[in-house]
């Protein structure tokens, strides 16, 4: 059986989109910036704007974090594949949700290295052909946020399915030992009721097809809220980030206890 955490089921009804209360045309305008990006092709500069989100240690190919290099245990990798939702666009990279869960992580006492494999306005196809690539480095669990870019394009909800099928495979091939853990998106509601129900039950049935982790919807308690969201109505400020890395930490967090601390090898 696959995992599900939630603190509560969210109903069609009760989903705030981060572009709830916007016209059609603000929305679309809205998509076209998160979809580009900051204007280029996010392929063709996936090399140089991904490297600024990913730490990974000179001359060994290994992401970097916490220095733990004094201690015999061993730090587990936690490797965050997404969208600019996962890179904190707009946001100091400290500000980001996976740096502030690598902070919760240590004060909690299951302290991890993260990887943040954030990408701005990168679909489901793209993050297919990108992946490969990220996952030169070791990860003990993979979480994989993608689709938003997809909803906000009014890309096919099939297509988005079998591009996650791709992902997990993917990850599996590479990293046989990784957990891996699917994280809940949304659709916008411009597009309407039947594409955001198709939309939004793909996550359910690729994490239960997969028998992967589903993680809550990212912006939960954030979407939707302005004090919680920078200017462009999408993207969460530092606030909106902290609420954001709470709500993933708690349920990330079972997992991550669960992770092989065993001692380092040489």
């Amino acid at each position: 059986m696959y995992s599900l955490v939630t603190s509560r089921a969210i109903s069609m009804n009760e989903v705030v989109f981060w572009l709830h209360g916007r016209r059609v045309a603000q929305a679309v305008a809205l998509a076209c910036v998160v979809a580009c990006g900051s204007g280029g092709n996010a392929d063709s500069a996936k090399n140089s704007r991904v490297k600024d989100n990913m730490s990974v240690a000179k001359g060994a190919g290994s992401p970097t974090a916490v220095d733990s290099s004094a201690s015999s245990i061993r730090t587990p990798v936690v490797l965050f594949f997404g969208t600019s939702l996962t890179a904190g666009l707009g946001l100091d990279p400290e500000q980001a949700f996976p740096s502030l869960i690598e902070k919760k992580a240590l004060a909690e006492g299951v302290p991890i290295k993260v990887v943040n494999a954030g990408l701005s306005g990168e679909t489901t196809a793209g993050a297919v052909r990108r992946i490969d690539w990220v996952l030169r480095a070791p990860a003990d669990l993979v979480v994989i946020e993608g689709g938003a870019n997809d909803a906000l394009r009014g890309l096919a909800p099939e297509d988005a399915r079998a591009n996650l099928e791709q992902l997990i495979a993917a990850v599996r091939a590479k990293q046989p030992g990784a957990k891996i853990a699917l994280v809940q998106m949304e659709a916008p509601p411009n597009f309407g009721v039947s594409y955001t129900r198709s939309f939004h039950a793909i996550f359910p049935e690729v994490a239960k097809r997969e028998n992967v982790t589903l993680l809550p919807f990212l912006l939960g308690g954030v979407a939707g809220i302005p004090r919680l969201n920078q200017p462009d109505g999408i993207h969460p400020n530092v606030t909106g980030e902290q609420i954001v890395a709470d709500n993933v930490w708690k349920a990330l967090k079972p997992i991550v206890a669960k992770l092989d601390r065993g001692s380092k090898s040489g």
